[in-house]
């Protein structure tokens, strides 16, 4: 198959999944390759830290649901 394209992403990671989006948010079309099937991209448990930006930026996005479903908010003071 032959698909052209602006941009070439490898990785559906949450790194990857978020660039596609903000590209398609700009009207670039973009490609992601990845080696795992949808289904189990979808549904893997990442964990991790998420910086408060990266919060607002994935909430303003419209991707933020699952987050805010399952995650779990803390505060830390320094």
């Amino acid at each position: 198959m032959r698909i052209r394209t602006h941009v070439g992403i490898v990785g559906a990671g949450p790194a990857g999944l978020v660039l596609s989006h903000l590209l398609h948010r700009q009207g670039i079309h973009s490609v992601i390759l990845e080696s795992r099937s949808r289904e189990y991209c979808e549904q893997r448990v990442r964990a991790g830290v998420l910086e408060q930006g990266t919060v607002e930026l994935l909430t303003e996005m419209g991707v933020g649901d699952r987050m805010k479903r399952e995650g779990i908010a803390s505060i830390s003071k320094l």
